[in-house]
């Protein structure tokens, strides 16, 4: 039997190889290797997002809310372990083919995967957790994850019959995306820091959470609209995505307003380190807000239509940023894997540097008032290769913390 521990600490090495994947992609902009750059994006991206995210949050979903029956035990693994299959097959096969046949194979049984474990995990919720206030957080987060597959279904035929130039294409993919970050991660951490809130004391009265629960959601269909902005569409859809990221901005001001009215329960039930972790996501989380709502105007949506580098750190922004913040942040408090207050900061140092120089060269791009440095390329390599080392120093404090337990 596979333990907790040890499938969180499998997930994290997934976080190690995405990050080696994007010191490679760093270093292809310095060194000259004869590979295909395309091809190790495709391997990176899906490690990230389904090796680290994916795993750590089923991971985490199974240990809070179903482990306790150990009935379900054995069924679990077999989700796992066919999961790391796919998960594998990808890592082997993007960097090498992109999108070729069995790249193509080891996706799609991987959305089976993932539909395996919504079955699993809805099928066998107990009635208990079925009245909690954070399981319609969970249970949507879920019907999210399966709804953003139609996108990755829909990419081959949009291929075979309109061709990869055709708008339709991006679509997909920005559906896929928007609902993987804005749907299934975002509710998935919510309901979870729900969970961890109510057993600190921390309870949200039954009708604000409905209320909450339901503006969330709307918040969630309406900023879809933001992916599609880039194609200049009719007024009414800018409309749309903007009253989207304005309600979510409305909806982080009431979490901010419970909090504040939670705050002694909290500071008394986490580490000074957790705290600091937890300030650190509201700000990440807050930021992240603002550029999805500013994001709605169409002078801004066409600066991340048009600079690539903007875009990329926005998506790092979630990704590294928020998701993998909140991650850390929730397997300290569940004692899942030990982040001391040196390991998070230099993870942050990372982040900031990487973030900065990438935001730096998009601002350049935008204004060209700015000059680009001759070794900024160099540059961004070495902050990549922090980052890297922050990711690492992690999981080796947490692996020679095991060896001398």
């Amino acid at each position: 039997m596979i333990s907790i521990k040890s499938q969180t600490t499998i997930a994290y090495i997934y976080f190690l190889i995405a990050a080696v994947f994007g010191v490679f992609l760093r270093a292809l902009h310095v060194f000259d290797f004869d590979v295909n750059y395309r091809h190790i994006v495709h391997g990176h991206s899906h490690i990230a997002l389904l090796g680290w995210v994916y795993l750590c949050l089923t991971t985490l979903l199974y240990h809070f809310f179903i482990s306790k029956n150990e009935d379900l035990n054995q069924k679990h693994q077999r989700i796992f372990i066919f999961t790391q299959c796919t998960l594998v097959g990808m890592m082997l096969t993007f960097p090498f083919q992109g999108y070729a046949l069995f790249s193509i194979i080891f996706s799609t049984l991987f959305l089976f995967a993932s539909y395996w474990f919504t079955w699993f995990f809805v099928k066998n919720s107990s009635s208990t957790l079925k009245k909690s206030a954070c399981y319609p957080y969970i249970k949507a987060s879920l019907y999210y994850l399966v709804l953003s597959s139609i996108g990755p279904w829909a990419l081959g035929g949009i291929m075979t019959i309109l061709g990869p130039g055709s708008i339709w294409y991006r679509l997909a993919i920005y559906f896929y995306l928007h609902f993987q970050y804005n749907g299934w991660m975002l509710l998935a951490l919510i309901g979870i820091f729900i969970y961890i809130f109510e057993n600190k004391g921390a309870t949200l009265p039954r009708k604000q959470n409905k209320r909450f629960f339901i503006a969330l959601n709307i918040s969630v269909l309406l900023t879809l609209f933001l992916s599609a902005l880039w194609t200049k569409p009719i007024g009414f859809v800018y409309v749309l995505s903007g009253a989207g990221g304005l309600l979510q901005l409305v909806c982080f001001m009431y979490a901010l307003g419970y909090i504040k009215m939670k705050w002694a329960n909290l500071q008394a039930a986490f580490t000074s380190t957790e705290i600091f972790m937890f300030k650190t996501v509201m700000c990440v989380l807050g930021l992240k807000l603002i550029i999805q709502f500013l994001g709605a105007i169409p002078y801004f949506s066409n600066l991340s239509a048009t600079i690539i580098e903007l875009t990329i750190a926005y998506l790092h922004w979630i990704f590294l940023g928020l998701i993998s913040m909140s991650l850390f942040l929730i397997l300290s408090v569940s004692k899942l894997f030990n982040i001391t207050s040196n390991a998070f900061k230099f993870y942050l140092l990372g982040f900031i540097l990487t973030e900065g120089l990438i935001i730096y060269k998009g601002i350049d791009v935008w204004s060209g008032k700015f000059s680009i440095p001759d070794y900024y390329n160099e540059g961004l390599l070495i902050a990549s290769i922090m980052l890297f080392l922050s990711i690492f120093y992690v999981f080796q404090k947490n692996i020679s913390k095991k060896s001398t337990a």
